[in-house]
């Protein structure tokens, strides 16, 4: 049984635990921005696979107590390296900290290095390369006050890199936490979504794969086919069930809208790319202009923050627009803003049914739920 740490954006931990359970992942326990658990290697492999929510899906080493970074350096050269990994592969080490008294992570990521090198020089007389661009291997180190960590990355690429949006407009959301937003709308395969301000469609092409049960790593390759204890044949099994599983492609009632005619060639292009192409509908338009195009169903945006000097006014004057649109137009619907922008309620002239604090990287953040009942959002 192995351990693990999977890492997600914060606010998502809950729905990371649950995609992890079913992966047959135990004992696990939240912790902020990420899951321990334990399992056994196919656990990763699913785990890779299939979670929407994770970053990355470290595979726990060692753990020891340090006072300096000559402990962290002797922790790291008793662990036995090359029985992990073969000395032609690549090398990368990174380092977090949380309330670390040592003065320089960059020092201690090089101790880590040294250290592993020392070891693999040690046993088989050659040292690997250290590439900090694309690494075969990444190695992770996590500083507590007083304890050092060490993982091995099972993952390579972040997982939110899914191999599917190609083309991409200004400040694109991370896929993982498109489909965490998503998730927390209770938004279900089949429902209509709508998303007025689409930019490179994000939300439309995590919600395509979600619809036709298409695993979100499918696409891609992972750090763990680069490890010594790599199960070619377990991986393939798993591989090959999650491909017979995916549904033929079929109309889907999902609709994208931007006022920005470059957004809406990107989002036509990547769900072309991604083999969604003619299965959502995709147009240019003005989100205080549409109509539903349904009695009900979701509708998810990501408006922009206003953090550039100049934007602030120009979002002052379109909220009131948008709160009027969605009063006007879509009644029935539960309408979702993620926003860093606190104003937005206010500005829309709406009370919103809920508001769940999230993380856009370090960005603090809120998506908001609004229900639209004719008549009943209205301040009074």
């Amino acid at each position: 049984m192995n351990r693990y740490f999977a890492t997600c954006p914060r606010g998502l931990e809950a729905l990371l635990a649950d995609e992890l359970a079913a992966c047959g992942a135990v004992e696990i326990f939240p912790a902020p921005g990420g899951i321990r658990f334990s399992g056994d290697w196919t656990v990763c492999y699913r785990a890779n696979l299939e979670s929407r929510i994770a970053t990355r899906i470290l595979w726990h080493v060692v753990k020891g107590p340090y006072a300096k970074e000559d402990d962290i350096y002797r922790l790291a050269l008793r662990q036995l390296w090359p029985n992990h990994f073969a000395v032609t592969r690549t090398l990368r080490v990174s380092t977090t900290a949380i309330k670390c008294p040592l003065k320089s992570l960059d020092f201690v990521t090089l101790r880590v290095k040294d250290a592993v090198c020392d070891r693999f020089r040690e046993d088989t007389g050659e040292r690997p390369n250290v590439d900090t661009r694309n690494p075969d291997v990444g190695i992770h180190v996590f500083l507590t006050e007083n304890e050092c960590t060490l993982y091995l990355d099972t993952s390579g690429q972040p997982l939110w890199q899914r191999g599917l949006r190609r083309a991409s407009v200004e400040a694109p959301l991370k896929e993982n936490l498109a489909a965490g937003i998503l998730k927390l709308s209770g938004w279900q395969p089949g429902t209509p979504l709508v998303d007025p301000m689409c930019g490179s469609g994000t939300f439309l092409l995590e919600a395509a794969q979600m619809a036709l049960d298409r695993a979100p790593g499918l696409d891609r390759t992972f750090a763990f086919e680069r490890l010594k204890s790599f199960a070619a044949l377990d991986w393939a099994a798993i591989r090959s069930a999650a491909e017979a599983r995916v549904r033929p492609p079929a109309a889907l009632p999902m609709w994208g809208w931007d006022s920005d005619e470059r957004a809406v060639r990107a989002t036509r292009r990547n769900l072309q790319d991604a083999g969604f192409g003619g299965l959502v509908a995709v147009g240019c338009g003005d989100a205080c202009e549409i109509a539903a195009p349904a009695e009900a169903g979701i509708l998810i945006a990501n408006p922009p923050y206003g953090e550039r000097i100049g934007e602030q006014g120009e979002l002052a004057a379109f909220y009131p627009q948008l709160g009027a649109a969605l009063k006007r137009h879509w009644a029935g619907w539960n309408c979702f803003f993620f926003t860093a922008d606190q104003r937005l309620p206010k500005g829309v002239g709406l009370k919103p049914g809920r508001k769940t604090p999230l993380y856009n990287g370090a960005l603090e953040c809120r998506l908001y739920e609004f229900r639209m009942v004719s008549g009943s959002n209205r301040r009074t």
